[in-house]
């Protein structure tokens, strides 16, 4: 085992510095920017709305549809090139089918809930970020909602399990030689807090089952505390309007 500590000193089950705030951009019906270390996401909810092309309309209730996007100079690694890519397409269908057993849409029938989120600044777990604003800014435009989801990532450094992994431990070797050759695994989760049901779970890297079976219960607290950030930035905007 090469990986002995965090290169930022944390411990395996703490998060980086979080902070949430909504009501973030006044033309929009809900919006949220939520921070986890040097990533930060902004989310702005518009709708319910008449949704076009029309042939897209559910009579039965309401289409959510979720936008992904990273500014050209966000990233800590290669430039992001302009316009929307693969990977950001991948990252908004991931969105939508986190954010779709949250939200009940069968009061807007033939209408559209639209998700927005930009990333002016990103360094790892830019997907779980996305997802806990976007989550904050349907709460705060009164969409109705059945819990709230928050996510994080947990994941492997060599074999060492850890929440909330940041860039430089996603790519260990460039900044620790002598990790270059430890195993990484990485593991998005989001989960819905009162039932703890997944409404994502991916994997980039290897994992055995037991190692896998121990990121979910150490996800399972780390989304606790993204959850309370989330509640807490919630009732800070109710209480001071």
């Amino acid at each position: 085992m090469t990986y002995k500590s965090r290169l930022d000193g944390r411990k395996d089950n703490d998060l980086r510095p979080m902070e949430a705030k909504v009501g973030v951009i006044p033309n929009a019906e809900g919006s949220a920017w939520f921070k986890i270390g040097n990533t930060w996401a902004i989310a702005a909810v518009y709708g319910p709305r008449e949704i076009f092309p029309r042939f897209l309309a559910n009579p039965q209730k309401g289409v959510l549809r979720c936008y992904y996007t990273m500014m050209p100079f966000s990233g800590s690694g290669e430039r992001i090139r302009p316009g929307t890519s693969r990977r950001a397409q991948e990252i908004a269908m991931v969105m939508k089918e986190s954010l779709a057993p949250l939200v009940d849409l069968s009061a807007f029938p033939n209408s559209v809930v639209d998700v927005f989120v930009e990333l002016p600044q990103t360094d790892a777990g830019t997907r779980c970020a996305a997802i806990s604003a976007a989550a904050m800014a349907l709460a705060h435009a009164g969409i109705p909602m059945k819990d709230m989801v928050s996510a994080v990532a947990v994941g492997r450094v060599d074999d060492r399990l850890v929440a909330d992994l940041d860039y430089r431990e996603e790519h260990i070797g460039e900044f620790n030689p002598d990790s270059h050759d430890a195993p990484v695994a990485d593991t998005p989760i989001a989960m819905l807090h009162a039932s703890k049901q997944l409404t994502l779970l991916q994997m980039d890297g290897e994992l055995s089952k037991e190692m896998l079976l121990k990121l979910l219960k150490l996800g399972e607290e780390a989304t606790e505390k993204v959850y309370q950030v989330q509640v807490n930035a919630l009732k800070e905007n109710y209480s001071s309007e």
